[in-house]
C-alpha cells in the first residue's frame, strides 16, 4: 500500500518533511479503520450498480475558502507562532504574509462561480465559520462592515450552492476553540492547533461536539451542509472518532441522512480513491443513516494553500490527452475523481494561476471524454455510493428487479440480465448509453443498463 497523503497542505516547507506525521500523514492502518455498520446481501449474479448515468463522476474539492478573508494572510503568522519551540520547523513558516491581500474579493467569488456554473462544474466550497479567529460569520467581521458579510455570504448562498456542497473546515483553521466559552484556548501550541495535535485521541462526543460548533455558525447564516472537511492533520488520529462524530454531528444540526466528509486522499499508487459507506444502520427502518468518507485523488497541484509554485495542469491530464493522474483513475471505470486545490491558491494573490490551471483541466477533460463523465457534488457522490452498497436488490419470480432503498437516489444505474425480446415496462430504450437518463434504458447483448431515479424503501422495475 502507498503511503497516505493528505492534501499537500505543507508539501513545500520543511515542516512537509520533518512533522509529515503529526500535519498532513495518517498511516493507513489509521486512516481506514472503520466500522461500516449494516449491509445488505450482495445482488444477484448479473446485476451490478453502475456509476451514474454508467459515465464517470468528477468533482472539484476547494480547501480553505470563506466569506471574505485570505486565510492564509491570517494563519501563517498563527502556524509560526504554534511552531516556535520548532526552531527549524518555524522557519517553514517565514513567508511574506505581510504582502499578501487580507480578502479574497467577492468578485473573484462571482468571476469563479459564474465560469463553474456555465461549464457545469461542482463539488465542494468550504466556508470557514470562525476563520483564523478573525471573527465568526453569524457575528461579524472585523475590518468589514456587516453589510459587506452579508453581501458575501448571500453571494456563496445564491451563486455557489446550487452546484457546490458547503463544508465547515472546522472552526478556525487555526487556533482551536473552547467550545464552552467560544473562545480560543489560552496556550499557543500544537495541541490546541486544529491542523495538528488537537483532535489526537478524542472520542466520538468530543469530535461532535466541536463539529457541531462549526456547523451551527453555518446554519445560523443560513448556509445549507451535509459534510465537513478536516483542517491539516485533524482527525488523522482519531479515525473512527472522526466518521462517527462527522455522522452524530450533521444529523444533530442538519438532520442529514447521509453524510459525509473529507480527510484523506491518494495521488498516486493503485489504492482505491472509491468514497467508504461506514456506520451504516438502520436500513429497514425509518431511520437509516450512515456517512461516507470521501477521499481525493490528486494533490494541491493548482497553487499550494501558501502560494507556492503550481505543478500545472499536466499533473491532471497531459496535452495530448493520454496521461496524467486524473487519467489514471478513470480508466478503473467504477471510481470517482474528485480532484483537491485551495481556494488560495485558485486565486493566488490576485494573479488566478490556480484557476487558469484548472480551467485548462477542464478543456482537456472535455476534449479526452466528451460526456463520458459527470460533474457531482461530494454530497451527491457520497448519496450514490451509500445507495449502491446499502440498496438490497433482487431478482423476483417473474423476472422483475426487486429493491429496497435505505436512500432515495437521483440517477441510479444498474445492468441486470434481459432476454432477447423482452422490455422494461414504462421505459424508454435508448439506442446510445450516452443518452441514458432517469427513466431510459440501454440494451447491451443479454442486459439492460437502466437508469432510474430511486425511491427510498421498496420499488422495482418489470420486465415484459
Amino acid at each position: 500500500m502507498p503511503p497516505l497523503s493528505r492534501r499537500h497542505f505543507l508539501q513545500h516547507s520543511a515542516l512537509g518533511i520533518a512533522g509529515a506525521a503529526a500535519a498532513s500523514l495518517a498511516l493507513p492502518s489509521l486512516s481506514f479503520a472503520q466500522d461500516k455498520g449494516d449491509r445488505p446481501p450482495p445482488p444477484p449474479d448479473g446485476v451490478t450498480v453502475l456509476n451514474p448515468l454508467n459515465r464517470t463522476p468528477v468533482a472539484l474539492i476547494i480547501d480553505d475558502s470563506t466569506c471574505l478573508v485570505n486565510l492564509n494572510h491570517f494563519a501563517v503568522p498563527q502556524f509560526a507562532e504554534a511552531w516556535q519551540t520548532q526552531r527549524q520547523l518555524g522557519q517553514a513558516y517565514n513567508h511574506n504574509w505581510r504582502d499578501w491581500p487580507r480578502e479574497i474579493p467577492d468578485s473573484f467569488v462571482r468571476k469563479f462561480g459564474e465560469w463553474a456554473r456555465e461549464n457545469g462544474i461542482k463539488g465542494k466550497f468550504s466556508v470557514v465559520p470562525y476563520p483564523a479567529c478573525v471573527g465568526r460569520l453569524d457575528r461579524g467581521l472585523p475590518g468589514w462592515t456587516g453589510q459587506q458579510l452579508r453581501d458575501s455570504i448571500n453571494l456563496v448562498r445564491e451563486l455557489m450552492t446550487p452546484n457546490w456542497d458547503i463544508h465547515p473546515e472546522m472552526i478556525t483553521h487555526t487556533r482551536a476553540i473552547d467550545t464552552k466559552t467560544g473562545q480560543p484556548y489560552p496556550d499557543f501550541d500544537l495541541r490546541h492547533m486544529e491542523n495538528w495535535d488537537f483532535s489526537t485521541g478524542k472520542s466520538a462526543d468530543e469530535i461532535a461536539d466541536y463539529t457541531s460548533y462549526a456547523l451551527r455558525i453555518l446554519k445560523n447564516i443560513g448556509l445549507p451542509c451535509e459534510g465537513i472537511t478536516t483542517p491539516g492533520g485533524f482527525g488523522s488520529k482519531a479515525m473512527p472518532s472522526l466518521a462517527k462524530g462527522t455522522l452524530d454531528a450533521v444529523r444533530d444540526v442538519y438532520g442529514a441522512d447521509v453524510s459525509h466528509y473529507f480527510r484523506n486522499l491518494y495521488d498516486k499508487g493503485d489504492q482505491s480513491v472509491a468514497p467508504l459507506v461506514q456506520y451504516a444502520s438502520g436500513l429497514d427502518g425509518d431511520d437509516p443513516h450512515c456517512v461516507v468518507s470521501i477521499i481525493g485523488c490528486t494533490g494541491d497541484w493548482t497553487g499550494g494553500w501558501d502560494n507556492s509554485l503550481p505543478v500545472g495542469a499536466d499533473a491532471f491530464i497531459t496535452p495530448d490527452l493520454q496521461k496524467g493522474r486524473v487519467v489514471d483513475v478513470i480508466a478503473r471505470g467504477n471510481e470517482p475523481a474528485i480532484m483537491v486545490c485551495h481556494w488560495t491558491g485558485i486565486f493566488f494573490n490576485g494573479q488566478e494561476l490556480g484557476f487558469q490551471i484548472f480551467r485548462e483541466v477542464v478543456k482537456r477533460l472535455r476534449e479526452r471524454y466528451g460526456q463520458k463523465l459527470v460533474w457531482m457534488k461530494l454530497g451527491e457522490i457520497a448519496r450514490y455510493w451509500a445507495a449502491k452498497e446499502l440498496t438490497r436488490i433482487e431478482i423476483g419470480n417473474d423476472r422483475s428487479i426487486k429493491l429496497r432503498a435505505p436512500f432515495a437516489c437521483p440517477t441510479f444505474t444498474l445492468r441486470f440480465p434481459l432476454p432477447q425480446g423482452s422490455r422494461l415496462e414504462q421505459m424508454e430504450a435508448v439506442d446510445d448509453p450516452a443518452k441514458l437518463k432517469p427513466g431510459t434504458y440501454h440494451r447491451a447483448g443479454e442486459s439492460a443498463i437502466c437508469c432510474i431515479n430511486l425511491p427510498k424503501g421498496a420499488s422495482q422495475i418489470r420486465i415484459n
